[in-house]
């Protein structure tokens, strides 16, 4: 299953609708088409997208939105995925619309419509409709979305007898086809760093993030001490449980492990990471490799994509196109741009533009910096 497209619409934090693409909005070309992950026909996918924004400008709050789309698809119960609380706010008779696109196989498109809304402090679909069709249909770009010819496959009223009113109908779809979206959910783990462990980590892995560290294995039937670490030159550690591992490794080291170990996974049977502020406790080159890797079809054999929020502007230069970027800034509400609409020459150091302010909000504003800056030029004891 691959993701094509995410509508949102009337979610309290937000001024517009949210659109997030993983489908190229630029013509493709031949070359830029080598980095891309090909669906069907002449259609590639976007398999690094970032989003950028200054401090509390909503890059968090879009993720979480992201991955609570990506999970609903996954018809996870809507009361138990962690990023629920983008519905914070949403009054009981508001009502939040997601319309979800995506392939199966590259042979058939759907279309989940779902109205999801709070009833005594629950999240529960009110509304439902899984429509399908297939491929063969798309002439030009914009027959992807349409579907107002197609009946439906399923429809919520019709499913409410064993159906539970905060389980999204995907599941029966999951269920008939196999079908399961990878979802990496990365959130929580932004400024709390912890090693889940289920088996040997490569020592090439251990290698590019520590080379002090001789070996770092996992035994799970090893009941009293399971974890055993040892740095070159020094005797071996047991551990008895993984959180005892941010005594001796540096948080870069856990992340960076902890990351990597999952996009090894991911890289080979397809799925979605979501990262919030790559940059914690990592150095550029790391992050490069990370999205280096991701853009390779080489090594991501299986399609898989990294969805992540930054505060470097330089890292927008690791991108041939403007499409895999968005733009978020936050003035009585967030708003999302696809870099783009806002920028439509590719030949432009996109770092520069962005740090020029062109975008808009996208560096501190003049009149909040003076005013600090008159703060720290008053002499002591008058601030």
């Amino acid at each position: 299953m691959h993701v094509l497209k995410i509508i949102v619409s009337g979610l309290p934090l937000f001024t517009t609708d949210i659109e997030f693409d993983f489908l190229p909005l630029q013509r493709v070309s031949k070359e830029a088409g080598e980095s891309l992950h090909h669906l069907f026909s002449n259609y590639y996918q976007n398999n690094v997208l970032t989003v950028i924004g200054i401090n509390a400008s909503g890059k968090t709050t879009l993720l979480k939105v992201i991955a609570f789309a990506l999970r609903l698809l996954n018809n996870e119960s809507l009361n138990v995925i962690d990023s629920r609380e983008i519905f914070d706010g949403l009054g009981d008779e508001a009502r939040v619309s997601f319309d979800l696109f995506f392939s199966v196989s590259g042979k058939t498109l759907y279309t989940l419509h779902a109205v999801i809304q709070k009833q005594f402090g629950r999240l529960v679909f009110c509304e439902e409709e899984l429509l399908c069709k297939p491929v063969s249909t798309v002439k030009r770009k914009s027959d992807m979305w349409d579907f107002t010819k197609r009946e439906a496959l399923f429809i919520r009223d019709q499913e409410e007898e064993f159906l539970p009113d905060d389980v999204s109908i995907m599941i029966a779809l999951n269920k008939s086809m196999s079908q399961r979206l990878v979802v990496t959910d990365m959130l929580r783990f932004t400024n709390n760093n912890l090693l889940p462990l289920s088996g040997d980590i490569p020592p090439e892995l251990i290698a590019f993030f520590d080379p002090s560290i001789e070996y770092l294995h996992y035994d799970k039937a090893g009941i009293a001490a399971p974890i055993s670490l040892k740095f070159r030159g020094k005797e071996e550690l047991l551990l008895s449980k993984a959180s005892e591992l941010n005594r001796y490794l540096s948080s870069g080291t856990i992340k960076g492990i902890n990351i990597f170990m999952q996009s090894m996974k991911l890289l080979r049977t397809g799925g979605y990471m979501v990262i919030d502020e790559m940059e914690n406790h990592f150095n550029k080159e790391i992050i490069l490799t990370l999205i280096r890797f991701y853009m390779d079809k080489k090594i991501n054999t299986g399609g898989a994509v990294l969805i992540f929020s930054t505060h470097w502007a330089e890292l927008l230069d690791e991108f041939s196109a403007n499409d895999s970027i968005y733009v978020v800034h936050n003035e009585r509400g967030i708003a999302v741009d696809n870099l783009s609409t806002l920028l439509t020459r590719n030949d432009v150091k996109k770092s520069d533009a962005y740090q020029s302010g062109m975008f808009g909000l996208t560096t501190p504003l003049y009149e909040s910096y003076m005013q600090l800056k008159e703060i720290l030029l008053q002499p002591a004891g008058e601030a």
